[in-house]
Parts: C-alpha cells; sequence; structure tokens
C-alpha cells in the first residue's frame, strides 16, 4: 500500500509540474505574441504565481517520492534509465530556474508598459525569444523523462 500511495503522489505531482509548465507557457506566449501590454501584465502575473505555486513545490516533491519509490522498489541506483531521468530532470529544472526570473521580468515590462501607456519594449521580446528556447529544451525533456519511466529501458 505504502508503494501505491508514494506512485500515486509522484504521478499526480508530475501531472502537475507538466500541466502547469504547458499551460502557462501556452498562456504567455500567446497573449505575448498578441502584444497587448495589459492581458501580458495580467496573464504573465498569474503564470509567476503559478509557478511558485504549483511548479516550484512539484519540483522538489518529484525526486523525493522518485527516490523513496526507488527505495520501495528495490531498483538498482545505477541503472541507466534512472541515470537517464535524473540527467534529463536537471537539464529540465536548469532551464526553469531561468525562465521563471524571465518571466518576473517580463510581467514587471508589461506592468510598466501598461503604466506608461506604451507597447511592450524590444527588452520583452528578448525575454522572450529565450523564456520560449528553455522552456521548449525543458519540455522535450520533460517528455523523455515520461518515457523513460514508462519504459525503463535496461
Amino acid at each position: 500500500m505504502e508503494y501505491e500511495l508514494v506512485k500515486w503522489l509522484h504521478i499526480v505531482s508530475s501531472t502537475l509540474l507538466f500541466g502547469t509548465g504547458i499551460g502557462s507557457a501556452y498562456y504567455l506566449l500567446f497573449v505575448s505574441l498578441d502584444g497587448d501590454p495589459r492581458v501580458v501584465a495580467v496573464v504573465a502575473r498569474y503564470v509567476v504565481r503559478a509557478d511558485w505555486c504549483f511548479t516550484a513545490t512539484t519540483i522538489v516533491l518529484q525526486p523525493l517520492s522518485g527516490f523513496y519509490l526507488i527505495h520501495l522498489a528495490a531498483y538498482p541506483i545505477d541503472s541507466r534509465w534512472l541515470a537517464g531521468s535524473l540527467l534529463l530532470y536537471v537539464l529540465a529544472v536548469s532551464c526553469w530556474l531561468p525562465v521563471v526570473g524571465m518571466q518576473m521580468k517580463m510581467r514587471d515590462l508589461a506592468q510598466q508598459a501598461v503604466a506608461h501607456e506604451q507597447p511592450l519594449p524590444k527588452v520583452y521580446w528578448h525575454y522572450l525569444a529565450y523564456w520560449t528556447v528553455l522552456g521548449s529544451i525543458a519540455f522535450f525533456a520533460f517528455m523523455a523523462i515520461f518515457g523513460l519511466m514508462v519504459i525503463k529501458p535496461v
């Protein structure tokens, strides 16, 4: 029963992590491309909140529950699929850390544009480009992790 409970927690937290990330990315990208600083300011504010509420907590919970599952299932810690999953996880989190910082700067830039009744500044678009690249890398890393978790190749 303990294994099933921890596995459930691991799956639910991965769903929250991935779902929040993909949903936030979708909305922030498309409102940004629309270019209305008022809409961007509101959406970016909620994206930053969602990242701190859901993504930050599940980023911590995922390895904790994962390592506990490894222990409970007695998987060999030197399995290639575990090593690959961990490397990809580190890559994804390494992309997320600067992304969340950029999101806060993008939020602030949009709020300033609204306050001064101006369009989004050029630097906003630079942040958006880097944010998109890093988010894409994290997305594909998580997709590969899901594959490794399901298939568990030797």
